[in-house]
């Protein structure tokens, strides 16, 4: 027996009957505000407050949604290899390039380290993306890809790699590892100053928590509910 969509009005069994281009309503923002923050602002790899954090993560919010309303099509494959030759031909080539230059200018601008690290934030999101999409394309339902996509940018915005990059960065000014982590400005914005290391660890416990149970939610059983499917 095959269930079909109740006729009562809801605004998931609506959203659900245009699924088909739901995907641009999202692809359209993710673009715009990506091209605002990697074109026409200057790199900034300081956060100033709450909302400039929020504003700096929508883009990789409205990509994830995107992925996650994307049709699943027999032009998966093409689309995958696609993805993987932009960042061969663009992505790869471009941030070498930009390691080259912040090498020449290092000593001479402080800035110089700034479009490197706009760039890695870049290809970061790309690499998260490229896996949801295969995902997607690979049949994940809508609700499974949205999961994995949120509990992803928890993961990014732990502070693992600030962390990471304390403990295994070997080259201080003063010889010894710092007490705080003074560029991890995406908690600074939260905790109202630079964490010591203690506080960092557990800022990045408490998002993999939170990732653990996005993951673990029943949305796909939601949704299903939702739309009268059970």
């Amino acid at each position: 027996m095959t269930a079909t969509l109740p006729d009562t009005a809801g605004w998931v069994p609506a959203l659900y009957r245009r699924r088909k281009w739901l995907w641009l309503v999202a692809a359209v923002p993710a673009v715009a505000t990506a091209l605002l923050i990697m074109v026409v602002l200057p790199p900034d790899q300081t956060l100033d407050n709450v909302v400039d954090w929020a504003f700096k993560l929508c883009p990789f919010v409205f990509a994830v949604a995107t992925v996650a309303l994307f049709p699943r099509t027999s032009w998966g494959p093409a689309l995958i290899v696609l993805a993987v030759f932009v960042y061969m031909s663009y992505l790869d080539t471009e941030l070498v390039m930009r390691i080259q230059a912040f090498a020449r200018n290092a000593a001479t601008d402080e800035d110089a380290f700034q479009p490197v690290y706009q760039f890695e934030l870049l290809v970061v999101t790309f690499i998260v993306l490229f896996g949801l999409m295969a995902y997607r394309l690979g049949g994940g339902r809508t609700a499974n890809v949205l999961k994995a996509g949120i509990a992803s940018i928890l993961v990014v915005i732990s502070g693992a790699n600030d962390l990471t990059f304390w403990a295994l960065n070997d080259v201080w000014s003063a010889g010894t590892k710092p007490t705080e982590l003074k560029w991890a400005s995406h908690m600074i914005v939260f905790l109202g100053g630079p964490p010591s290391v203690p506080v960092a660890v557990l800022f990045m416990l408490v998002h993999l928590a939170l990732a653990a149970i996005v993951v673990a939610l029943p949305v796909g059983r939601w949704v299903d509910r939702a739309l009268g499917l059970r």
